[in-house]
């Protein structure tokens, strides 16, 4: 067989399948700058020649016949152009095909190896935009309203309202003039729905914020009937919310439940919310039925706080003790979701995860998960409080129910603040027995349980004048809790009521250490140091406090108070002013103010507030005095006789008032009635020497009968003031000097105190003269000389 096998001969004979590996360039278009044919024939006439058609049909291109491997012969083309892929004058041009990015044949032919192209230079210069094209103007517009509505959103989270409200205004407005414009360029359908549903809405909720109810409502309108706007349903709450603030509530009852219909079953959260919306209105309504239903739902599809809370007001409403229990223990059952607080302890000492706990210890989810816990322990509280009373017989059996009822739930730690209110309650019903009972349950309970237990009774017994008891219990509480400042504050409390000042004032500053925004240390302390006369101390913590308490009138009159001992009258001034502009109403603080305008001089302004403190307060003894000595130096005696009658009625057994009446009288010129007065005074007080004095007076001057016999009343009551007195200076062992006269008897020259004007001292030499002289004339005798 083999001789029919015939060996291929070695020679120099073309391959039959040389050539199929290499590809055709005639469509490498990536490398026509380099075809310097191609180039000549597009800078010349040559490429624009029209092509020549062939005249015999026979003359296609024909293979080259090869003579060995690789060596073949290129024909030329019928325009003769060289056929694509030929070798003239020995350059190859460009080949194209599918080939790897860069490895052509030309690299091996010495062309540098460039794949991104950078050889050809920088890109040609982009076109410039044509600003006042249409479409330009357009894009520039809506640009301006997002940038627009943005600052509106950015103005209302500041709390500047009113800028927000402007800036939405201003998109609305350029947001129209935008559609319009598109509507002259393009179709309807390329209007840009979506940036006139967020114009419109930001509108609409910033009319809400700055309570344009009415406009808000037409802007959710419009938005609610544009069909074009998807899931525009869902802003019927936000309608049924402005009614809800207007008190409308059968139409906020009406837009939650046309909410609710359109939104889909998916959206679980968001139909619970509106559920939860609804059945606060029902509340608002006095309609608990129904607010019981939509609460009972709700805590059965998906249980909240706030939800579980308004379910046990609603049936404290209509009284159902048992569905009061079940309501209180959904809500106890009600998760949190947050994580326990071991998980920030450290299980060991590694200081990578000490670093990571510490970081996390009070990030923003930290912050959270304590806020949801005290909002948790609030709803709690309060609806146990709420409860109690009703629940059972009594409250205290109430509250031992809730107590149960906590400790076997995760909030086992409010069962002892529950005990402490139980107590409290006791307080509040003037039971003090029993709330001390209640409290002294606590001493054998964990440090702080028993610190604040202990704080409390200290405060109760502080109350009672129990110092001795006080001072124990204050004690226990810091032996519990060094740290307490309550527990401290009391400690100095009682330490003050035994007249300890500077040992009060370490407690409290001890307190202050603990807690620095402890407002009753810093109270108290303030208190300490004026007691100590170190005023300067006093004041800069009452400035202290009244930097936490901006508007307490305490802490205002304190600082006046201060700045008075300090002798600054203006500063003083200026403070019970403040103070006035807080409790306006305040009689003590206007007649201080009227006091420290009398002693700066100025007699109208002190008039002014005497005269406003009298309004409010009108049985104020010095306030009365004053207003009545007022008038008196004015010369309007008659006024002034209805503020002495007013002190005479308030002290009646003080004849003082009823004398000043009778001397108003007489100085008014009403003798008749000074007398009556005067009379009725001798028939009250008998033995009155100034009364019978001014009754001998007037009857003399009137020429009444009945001078003689008050005459004669006078001068036995004289004679027996001096035997009492020579029986007192006989009893004496001489050691001290004659004993002065009451004021206003005969052959007295000490200074008497004038009951018109405390502050004056007067000498009644010239007035004893002119009585002895019996020259009983108004305008001789000067003010009336009363006892003290």
């Amino acid at each position: 067989m083999m001789q029919n096998v015939h060996l291929a001969p070695e020679t120099d004979e073309d391959d039959l399948y040389s050539g199929y590996n290499d590809y055709n360039p005639t469509y490498d278009t990536e490398e026509l700058e380099n075809d310097t044919a191609f180039q000549q024939a597009v800078r010349t006439s040559h490429g624009r020649r029209p092509p020549i058609t062939a005249k015999i049909p026979s003359t296609a291109v024909t293979r080259p016949v090869a003579t060995g491997y690789g060596s073949k012969t290129s024909l030329a083309s019928s325009m003769g152009r060289p056929m694509t892929g030929a070798i003239q004058d020995g350059v190859t041009r460009p080949m194209t095909a599918v080939r790897a990015a860069g490895f052509t044949k030309a690299a091996l032919r010495g062309s540098a190896f460039d794949p991104l192209g950078q050889s050809r230079g920088p890109a040609p210069p982009l076109e410039a935009k044509n600003e006042d094209s249409p479409e330009e103007k357009i894009r520039q517009l809506e640009k301006k309203v997002n940038e627009l509505v943005e600052e509106s959103c950015i103005a209302n989270s500041c709390g500047d309202l009113k800028l927000a409200l402007e800036k939405a205004k201003d998109a609305g407005r350029k947001e129209r003039v935008l559609v319009r414009q598109r509507e002259q360029v393009t179709t309807p359908e390329n209007i840009n729905l979506d940036l006139t549903y967020s114009v419109l809405f930001n509108l609409a909720s910033q009319y809400s914020a700055n309570e344009m109810y009415a406009e808000a409502l037409n802007t959710y309108q419009v938005i609610v009937k544009n069909k074009m706007f998807s899931n525009a349903g869902r802003l019927k709450v936000n309608m049924g919310n402005i009614y809800l603030k207007q008190r409308n509530y059968s139409k906020a009852i009406k837009f939650y439940r046309m909410a609710l219909d359109q939104i889909p079953s998916v959206h679980k959260e968001m139909r619970i919310k509106i559920m939860q919306n609804i059945g606060v209105t029902f509340i608002k309504t006095g309609q608990y039925s129904d607010a019981i239903n939509s609460f009972e739902h709700i805590m059965s599809m998906a249980p909240n706080l706030k939800a579980g809370f308004n379910l046990i007001l609603s049936y404290f409403a209509v009284g159902d003790q048992e569905k009061m229990k079940k309501a209180f223990q959904k809500l106890i059952a009600v998760p949190l979701e947050i994580d326990e607080d071991d998980k920030y302890i450290s299980p060991n000492d590694d200081p990578h995860t000490n670093l990571v706990i510490e970081a996390i210890k009070n990030d923003h989810l930290r912050q959270m998960e304590r806020e949801r816990k005290a909002m948790a322990e609030k709803y709690i509280m309060t609806a146990a409080k709420l409860i109690a009373p009703v629940i059972e017989t009594s409250f205290a059996v109430g509250y031992d129910w809730c107590v149960e009822v906590v400790k076997a739930s995760q909030y086992v730690e409010l069962a002892n603040d529950l005990e402490i209110n139980k107590a409290i309650t006791y307080l509040r019903q003037k039971d003090f027995n029993q709330a001390v009972e209640t409290l002294k349950m606590f001493e054998k309970k964990d440090s702080r349980v028993k610190s604040a237990a202990a704080t409390n009774l200290s405060f109760l017994y502080y109350l009672e004048n129990e110092f001795a008891q006080a001072s124990s219990y204050a004690d226990l509480a810091v032996s519990s809790d060094r740290y307490n400042p309550s527990a401290l504050t009391n400690k100095g409390n009682t330490v003050f009521a035994n007249g300890d000042y500077e040992k009060a004032a370490e407690f409290y500053k001890e307190a202050l250490r603990n807690d620095s925004s402890c407002t009753e240390a810093l109270y108290n302390i303030g208190l300490t140091y004026k007691k100590l006369n170190r005023l300067d101390e006093a004041l800069d913590y009452f400035l202290k406090l009244h930097a936490i308490l901006r508007n307490s009138a305490q802490v205002l009159y304190q600082i006046a108070n201060v700045y008075e001992l300090m002798e600054d009258p203006n500063q003083a001034i200026e403070w019970l002013m403040q103070l006035i502009s807080v409790v306006p109403t305040d009689s003590r603080a206007l007649s201080k103010l009227g006091e420290l305008y009398d002693g700066e001089g100025d007699k109208s302004q002190a008039f002014q507030y005497y005269y406003e403190s009298y309004r409010y307060f009108p049985s104020n003894i010095e306030v009365i005095e004053w207003l009545g000595a007022y008038y008196i130096d004015t010369q309007f005696c008659e006024k002034a006789i209805q503020y002495f009658e007013r002190a005479s009625l308030i002290q009646p057994m003080q004849v003082k008032w009823q004398l000043m009446v009778a001397s108003c009288f007489r100085r008014s010129g009403n003798y008749q009635k000074a007398l009556d007065t005067y009379k009725d005074i001798h028939r009250k007080f008998p033995e009155n020497v100034e009364c019978l004095r001014f009754l001998v007076r007037l009857c003399t001057d009137i020429g009444l009968k009945e001078v003689q016999e008050y005459a004669t009343k006078l001068k036995r009551l004289e004679k027996m003031k001096e035997i009492r007195e020579q029986r007192i200076k006989s009893g004496r062992d001489g050691s001290g000097g004659p004993r002065s006269r009451r004021e206003g008897s005969a052959g007295s020259d000490a200074s008497y105190v004038d009951p018109l004007g405390p502050q004056i001292a007067r000498p009644k030499t010239a007035a004893k003269k002119r009585i002895d002289e019996d020259d009983f004339a108004d305008e001789e005798l000067g003010d009336d000389l009363l006892p003290e």
